[in-house]
């Protein structure tokens, strides 16, 4: 299944700076296939990823540079390069060791002029741990929901920690949606398991001081998941130190970790006024040296990486004074400063102070006009601190340095493929070359696994070595780590713990290069990602770039389902289609699909044979459904020798993220029920991005998409009923003019349903043929009692009679941003509410309007018809059949 034919998954964009016309503008972010230090990866990118690799490699000698994930941070949105300007401030990054983990439940929920502030002014290692990744959000750029949502949503935020220069962490806690109570929240999250992983990435980064993002004090109004989110790095803070929490975690280089304090970030204060809270008042405004931006606009396009949430033209911090408030919730007492007491310089380690001296030394030397020149110190300073033990931090010290090393020297490698997608069991050519512009002797011993010469690199000439690579046949296929099993109600699971709170996998592929810088034999090691040789240039409103995409690991054959969910009526019989694609020639097999208990599929199994990559063939099944109200789970299966494959394949591309390549198990939900329908044709008007025009062609529907310029009263009279598509009030601005062609269809008799919108930013204040008003009102308890307010109503009975189990099953929530006012004509059918609050009446109300009916309904259609819930699907079809 392809999303989108475009994008890729190297990427380094280029926003304009006033000093990148002289060449000496900002410091670039991976703007080539670089192998151990791209021109760009910033010392936050380098470190957030050692903790991985050390599960998985050990240090050959004294010096060893593992940069084993450059693919992971290899799409950039800045302009940085490694100009000396930016190498002065990688200087100043190494010269601090500083740590700081900012803690809240979702993406968009951090703080992120804060984080630029403390990452690209103060210099401190300064990292967000998002407990969720924003699964259960919505989308208003395309039809993405669940765990595709929460991928786009990871790739946002490390397309925002790529601007404001921090590092991306996330627990196994799914989005579930919005709850209006911590103690649920904790509850479906699984309290114990999420709270384990926010210790273990406490750990892993350790940090000197904790920021919550959110008090831990439940008011009506505040998101469930937010103060969990605070709950949670309170507990967190108390444990990681403890030996007897979580003892599996320890041993090897994880180690128990008590950070210094823990503080509360306290925002918004001052839009009521009132005085600010006592604790650390820190000025966080100013312009970053490199970029020539304030901090405040690196945090508005920051903040704009969250497009999926509508942020994307976010331009609301701006480049004047801003004060972040904090209040010491545990730990060390602190009045002015959020690191008061804490020794952030080398000098907090034994030979430290010397070693800090010897920094300052060559920062108060650095040569702008020639960056080389400090070439000679450095090794000095590699020499000295290469032995040095101290967990994490000093892996990511010794990353930052060979990376300042690196951008003084101008080494570079550049691996490169002519494919980016490689099958299990096939060769890969690819070829390296290395380059560099300084004078100073360096050795390039290359794959050490390869026992290849050692080549000496002489300025602007490059060398070049071809190798090749047999993939094993057991290699994994790409998949995000926590979706490649199912996971529990509330948390992913992952059976790697070693992968438990970062961002992304690891590359399927990645090569050590070795390296050695005269006079000294400096030596380090770094790891090599494959890339693809072709790049693919795009562009976004913030800048161009050029996009690489790295190499992923697929089946010689994908598989995709027809749908979603196919409805049969009890006992009956209809064809399922399953589409093979073949991604190499001369492939042949089986292709089958289960058997569920009491459904019967024929054939068995059928044969394909493919003689070229990309052919595709589409195979019918007949499925007989038992005679019962019964759902199944079918899943595809093709059989290639004694190997099986049961994927599907999904691209997301949008301009602002890498291309994503998921590839899930290819399935379907098959539902046996009773369900009627009248009326044949439908006009489905999209909004943000649902399924729902797919359920009803699956409910027999003859179903047309319109565009705003087709809502006319020539067009609309070929249709029985017109469904708006979820939030179309919110993104479409083509809309509000058709209006009354609308509501002319619906007094000629016409059926219109109405899905929900966000009270904030309608494109229309006319939304109904009567007045109706939106609220932020709803119902998150899926299980909530539904009571029936006009039980006679021939939506709740004509053509399919509705009843309490139709609201079995449901998922999420009952629904969302109900009308809390609404004109007399309007009848509401149905009430629920959360547990301790009023009913709410606004999820379903229908009005008569001429000859017709209008709809308008809150209840999550969007999320019950992809679910294949049955109830779903039957009171959907009464609202369409109305009147018919």
């Amino acid at each position: 299944m392809t999303r989108a034919l475009h994008g890729g998954d190297f990427r380094a964009a280029k926003i304009p700076s006033p000093s990148a016309a002289s060449g000496d503008g900002p410091r670039g972010r991976g703007v080539c296939s670089t192998t151990f230090v791209p021109p760009a990866v910033a010392r936050a990118e380098l470190s957030q990823r050692d903790n991985f690799h050390r599960h998985f490699h050990r240090r050959k000698w004294a010096g060893l540079f593992l940069l084993s994930l450059i693919q992971l941070f290899s799409f950039s949105a800045t302009a940085e390069t490694n100009s000396p300007a930016g190498i002065l401030q990688e200087l100043k990054n190494f010269r601090e060791t500083g740590r700081v983990l900012y803690i809240a439940a979702h993406p968009d929920d951090e703080d992120t002029q804060l984080i630029t502030y403390l990452a690209r002014a103060r210099h401190y290692r300064t990292a967000y741990l998002s407990i969720t990744r924003g699964d259960g959000g919505q989308n208003v750029l395309g039809p993405e929901f669940d765990s595709e949502l929460g991928v786009i949503r990871t790739q946002e935020l490390l397309a925002a920690r790529r601007l404001d220069g921090g590092e991306q962490f996330f627990t196994r806690a799914i989005d579930f949606g919005y709850s209006k109570d911590y103690r649920e929240t904790l509850r479906i999250w699984d309290h114990q398991q999420v709270l384990s992983d926010v210790v273990r990435v406490i750990r892993t980064f350790q940090p000197d001081v904790v920021i919550a993002g959110f008090s831990t004090n439940q008011t009506a109004g505040q998101h469930g998941h937010h103060v969990a989110s605070a709950v949670l790095a309170g507990e967190a803070f108390r444990l990681a130190g403890d030996t007897n929490a979580f003892p599996e975690q320890l041993g090897g280089e994880l180690k128990p970790w008590q950070p210094k304090r823990l503080l509360q970030n306290v925002r918004f204060f001052g839009r009521n006024g009132g005085t600010p809270p006592a604790g650390p008042h820190v000025e966080i405004s100013g312009t970053d040296p490199v970029l020539g931006m304030s901090y405040g606009e690196i945090a508005s396009r920051s903040r704009a990486m969250h497009k999926s949430q509508g942020f994307g033209n976010f331009n609301s911090i701006g480049s004047g004074p801003r004060t972040a408030n904090f209040i010491v919730l545990n730990g060390a007492p602190a009045t002015n400063d959020i690191m008061d007491g804490i020794d952030t310089s080398w000098a907090r380690y034994p030979s430290g102070a010397d070693f800090k001296r010897q920094i300052d030394d060559i920062i108060t030397k650095f040569d702008l006009q020639n960056p080389e020149a400090a070439i000679p110190t450095l090794l000095q300073l590699g020499n000295t601190f290469k032995g040095w033990s101290g967990g994490p931090l000093m892996h990511a010290k010794r990353h930052e340095f060979d990376k300042i090393l690196c951008d003084c020297l101008g080494l570079s490698v550049v691996n490169t493929v002519s494919q980016a997608e490689i099958v299990p069991g096939e060769t890969v050519a690819y070829h390296s070359t290395a380059t560099i512009k300084s004078k100073t002797p360096v050795f390039w011993i290359g794959k050490p696994s390869k026992s290849l010469p050692e080549t000496i690199l002489n300025p602007r000439e490059p060398a070049v070595q071809d190798l090749t690579l047999v993939l094993s046949s057991n290699t994994a296929l790409s998949q995000p780590y926590w979706l490649r099993e199912e996971p529990d109600p509330g948390i992913f699971r992952v059976a790697e713990p070693p992968l438990i709170g970062q961002p992304e996998n690891p590359p399927p592929i990645h090569f050590p290069e070795a390296f050695k810088v005269c006079p000294t034999n400096y030596a380090f090691e770094g790891y090599g990602v494959i890339m693809l040789a072709d790049p693919v240039l795009a562009g976004t409103a913030s800048g161009n770039f050029e996009a690489r995409r790295t190499l992923k690991i697929i089946p010689p054959v994908s598989l995709h389902c027809e749908s979603e969910v196919k409805l049969f009526a009890p006992g009956s019989s209809r064809e399922v289609y399953v589409a093979v694609t073949a991604a190499r020639g001369n492939i042949q097999g089986e292709l089958s699909l289960d058997a569920p208990t009491g459904w019967k599929i024929s054939p068995t199994q059928q044969a394909f044979n493919f003689a070229a990559a990309g052919e595709k063939k589409k195979m019918t099944f007949t499925v007989n459904a038992p005679a019962h109200a019964a759902s199944a789970q079918f899943r595809a299966h093709a059989k290639i020798g004694d190997k099986i494959y049961s994927t599907d394949r999904i691209e997301i591309s949008y301009p602002h993220i890498p291309l994503q390549l998921l590839q899930p198990l290819a399935k379907m939900k098959a539902i046996s029920l009773d369900l009627a329908v009248r009326g044949k044709r439908i006009g489905y008007v999209p909004g943000a991005g649902d399924s729902v025009a797919e359920a009803l062609t699956q409910m027999g529907y003859d179903v047309s998409l319109l565009q705003g310029s087709e809502l006319t009263t020539n067009r609309l009279r070929d249709f029985d009923a017109v469904v708006i598509g979820v939030r179309a009030f919110n993104v479409r601005t083509d809309l509000a003019a058709q209006m009354p062609a609308l509501f002319d269809f619906v007094a000629n008799g016409g059926n219109v349903i109405e899905q929900y919108n966000r009270p904030n930013d309608l494109k229309t204040d006319q939304l109904a043929p009567y007045s109706l008003k939106l609220s932020g009102d709803r119902v998150t308890d899926e299980n909530a009692t539904m009571t029936f307010l006009a039980p006679e109503h021939p939506v709740l009975n004509t053509p399919n009679k509705i009843t309490a189990a139709d609201f079995d099953g449901w998922i999420q929530e009952r629904g969302i941003y109900f009308p809390n006012q609404w004109d007399e004509h309007f009848t509401p059918i149905l009430a629920c509410h959360d547990a301790g609050e009023a009913p709410l009446k606004g999820s379903l109300l229908v009005a008569p309007y001429g000859k017709g009916n209008f709809i308008y309904t809150g209840l999550v259609f969007f999320r019950e018809l992809p679910a294949g819930v049955p109830g779903a699907y039957r009171l959907f079809a009464n609202l369409v059949s109305l009147g018919k």
